[in-house]
């Protein structure tokens, strides 16, 4: 039994029932992952669902012309369900997803999968949950990209990443922002200025305060 596993299986998914705390110990890897590693590409195979105990993973897509569209973050307590859903089906991965920061993943060999779902209710429970929340999240992405103007869209990822970073600094360049909004460095540039202008953020030279 990895104790180690054990420890952050307790602080970071409390809800697990011991069995199955137990069990995921036993038969998972602990993965230390350096910020700006990317952990997964479009078109492999999951071999693994990562849940994440410390950390921030963003998942996004990229074009046929390799432009990027942001999906969401992942954060300790959280896991993949686009992973999950691969896992059960045998399907390649269709989104690429990187470290934001340095990140600690348990790696949840495939072969578990249909038996974690059958055997343990609070396993059940969570990769439901994480359906849901995933769902969510790109219902309210998409939503913003069909309704909502380029500075509504800037504002909303903004505050997304806020939220989902836990920091009101957040260190992101122009470039990396208009990759995940799908446009170009010179809108985001001139969006942000705006932005700052209403004292909305303050901009510096490595970072963006949201105010």
């Amino acid at each position: 039994m990895n104790e180690e596993i054990g420890e952050y299986l307790d602080k970071v998914f409390p809800a697990f029932e011991p069995e199955l705390k137990s069990r995921l110990a036993q038969e998972s890897t602990l993965k230390l992952i350096p910020a700006g590693e990317v952990i997964m590409r479009t078109g492999q195979y999951f071999k693994y669902t990562l849940l994440i105990a410390r950390g921030k993973v963003k998942l996004y897509r990229e074009g046929d012309d390799g432009e990027e569209a942001y999906i969401y973050t992942l954060q300790a307590g959280n896991a993949c369900a686009l992973s999950m859903i691969c896992n059960t089906r045998q399907q390649t991965s269709e989104i690429t997803a990187i470290a934001l920061e340095d990140t600690t993943a348990i790696m949840v060999p495939i072969q578990l999968m249909d038996n974690l779902m059958q055997q343990y209710k609070s396993w059940y429970y969570f990769v439901i949950d994480n359906y849901r929340s995933r769902f969510e999240e790109l219902l309210t992405v998409l939503d913003s990209v069909i309704f909502k103007g380029m500075d509504q869209r800037l504002e909303f990822y903004l505050k997304n990443q806020v939220k989902s970073r836990g920091t009101r600094e957040l260190a992101m360049t122009h470039s990396e922002i208009a990759n995940d909004l799908n446009t170009s460095r010179e809108v985001v540039s001139r969006l942000l200025k705006k932005m700052e202008q209403d004292k909305k953020i303050q901009l510096f030279r490595s970072h963006i305060a949201w105010l």
